[in-house]
């Protein structure tokens, strides 16, 4: 039992790695190779109430706090980070803003569809010249009486053209009566006239999750669609990846923690020169690393969660966590790879799945690059 855990939290974790390891791991190679999002493996998911985990219960959620929710995304990891993917993609990029900015009204209109385990959501902020700079952004929103015209294109959108998604929390550029060009945040459901997602294949990791371009040619919404204030999108944002970097740090040790556990076994089991590998000490000392670096990533993951938990910043140490976790599950999938030596190139072996996957942690929710810059300036450079 970890010292930061209390026993329910430690059941939350049993429970989801059962059925990661029961249901999600005997499809997980399949989905990959075929790249096929399941839907039959989502609902399964959202009945277990894993699509509303941070959602008030009032709306259907489980109303969990923070490190329980960056707990189950971290077993799910543990197993496949596709599965993962869609999971928090829906919660931490499409719930949380709804919750936090949400009028009553919409609410109680979208939560509980979101929360059912029928739906997912998505967040469309990537563009061709849009991403770390998100001033960037050139897909517009124009007000027509009481309605707004959408007009531009996002990519790389989890949970976007799925049979499941119910729409993105799309953030566009609007012009104020200043003329000022401010971003704002419109919710957009899925059907909308002028509103088309065409799912992106051909990735080299989270094959079984769905990513998406998004076009929007005249695409008409009402007004009361607009998701806080206009104008406040870039907050908005900023203050949703500082959550959603929790969950994507969460994915860095879940598949940190399931290739170091191949990894131990494999050198307990794999004999060369009459001894198992594992007793050699070139293998054994890359162990002994790995093994340190996920105690170090778990106890900053979970620090960075129970300060947001407590209300207190948590902004920097987020960036932190997220970056520390990206680097230490690219570092341990390679020397995984290593340990298994061939055998670990092929795609019957799923570390080579765990050795892709861990590519995108680098990029996605803030790039690394940008995470030190996040860093550097609450250091007050």
């Amino acid at each position: 039992m970890h010292l930061f855990l209390s026993k329910e939290q430690e059941e939350i974790r049993m429970s989801v790695r059962e059925f990661a390891e029961q249901i999600i791991a005997p499809e997980a190679g399949r989905l990959d190779e075929e790249e096929l999002f399941s839907e039959e493996l989502t609902k399964k998911m959202g009945q277990r109430g894993y699509l509303g985990m941070i959602a008030p219960k009032e709306y259907g959620g489980q109303g969990l706090d923070t490190l329980s929710y960056i707990i189950a995304v971290e077993e799910l990891s543990r197993v496949d980070s596709s599965q993962a993917a869609t999971v928090v993609a829906h919660n931490s990029l499409g719930l949380v803003p709804i919750i936090e900015y949400g009028t009553q009204e919409q609410k109680d209109y979208f939560l509980p569809k979101l929360t059912s385990g029928d739906y997912i959501w998505g967040f469309g902020l990537t563009e061709e010249n849009a991403g770390s700079d998100a001033r960037g952004t050139e897909t517009t929103a124009v007000r027509d009486g009481d309605n707004w015209i959408i007009n531009g294109s996002k990519r790389y959108i989890t949970n976007g053209s799925t049979s499941m998604t119910l729409g993105v929390t799309l953030q566009v550029m609007t012009t104020n009566q200043n003329g000022d060009n401010k971003l704002t945040t419109i919710l957009v459901e899925n059907g909308t006239e002028g509103y088309t997602a065409e799912r992106m294949l051909g990735k080299m990791m989270w094959r079984a999750a769905d990513t998406a371009h998004l076009t929007f040619e005249n695409c008409k919404v009402p007004y009361s669609n607009l998701l806080g204030s206009e104008g406040q999108g870039a907050r908005y944002m900023l203050r949703t990846l500082d959550g959603g970097r929790l969950s994507v740090a969460a994915m860095g040790l879940g598949l940190a923690q399931g290739a170091f556990e191949m990894a131990l076994q494999h050198a307990k089991t794999r004999k060369q020169f009459g001894t198992v590998i594992g007793r050699n000490q070139a293998i054994s000392f890359k162990l002994a690393d790995m093994s340190m670096k996920l105690e170090l990533a778990r106890n900053t993951l979970y620090n960075a969660c129970i300060l947001k938990d407590r209300g207190m910043p948590f902004s920097r140490e987020a960036a932190m966590a997220k970056l520390y976790t990206s680097e230490i599950a690219r570092e341990i999938a390679d020397e995984a790879v290593q340990i298994f030596g061939g055998s670990g190139l092929f795609k019957n072996n799923p570390i080579e799945r765990f050795y892709r996957d861990q590519r995108l942690l680098q990029i996605g929710e803030g790039t690394s690059e940008i995470l030190r810059l996040v860093i550097a300036r609450g250091l007050g450079l």
